[in-house]
């Protein structure tokens, strides 16, 4: 066999470029070498002004803000209790535990039990799946209706003024 040399293009060695090595302080580690350090003059130490106080958090008109809106009584609406019976009724037409109810809609078997027990707070989407798998019409908590009162305006189109504007060109 001949002998060849094989010429590549890159050089994969390190190579160090820089300063060489410093002498590096070691770091004391005991309590006597922080004491030498410190009586060799290579050691400073510094009280920290206000360390481990946040003043910022505790200030007094932050804490009457928290405390009133703790205070507030946030009352969510809970589930009406003819939806509740109306979901335990069907459920049980069909034969279904609350486990088999809330496997076929994918929900926790708690999510069934607090919608029959009036505890939940109600959800359109989770209301929807119970109706498709139960198959009945369940009764939603809805608006309450507002009467309506007669304008003005409606009577005065019934007498043949209408205010706004001037009178239309024929």
């Amino acid at each position: 066999m001949p002998n060849t040399t094989i010429q590549t293009g890159q050089d994969w060695g390190t190579v160090d470029v820089g300063r060489a090595s410093a002498s590096r302080v070691a770091v004391p580690k005991s309590a006597a070498g922080v004491a030498r350090m410190k009586a060799l003059g290579l050691v400073s130490t510094e009280k920290k002004f206000g360390a481990g106080s946040n003043s910022s958090a505790h200030s007094g008109s932050a804490i009457n803000a928290r405390k009133i809106e703790e205070s507030d009584d946030l009352k969510l609406k809970k589930v009406d209790a003819s939806l509740s019976k109306a979901i335990q009724q069907a459920r049980m037409a069909k034969k279904m535990t609350q486990k088999d109810l809330a496997t076929k809609i994918n929900e926790k078997p708690q999510v069934v039990a607090e919608y029959e027990n009036g505890k939940a707070v109600p959800n359109g989407q989770i209301i929807v799946k119970i109706e498709k798998e139960l198959g009945v019409r369940l009764p939603r908590p809805g608006k309450k209706p507002v009467e309506k009162k007669p304008s003005a305006a409606v009577g005065a189109v019934r007498a043949g003024v209408v205010a706004g504007g001037p009178p239309k060109r024929r």
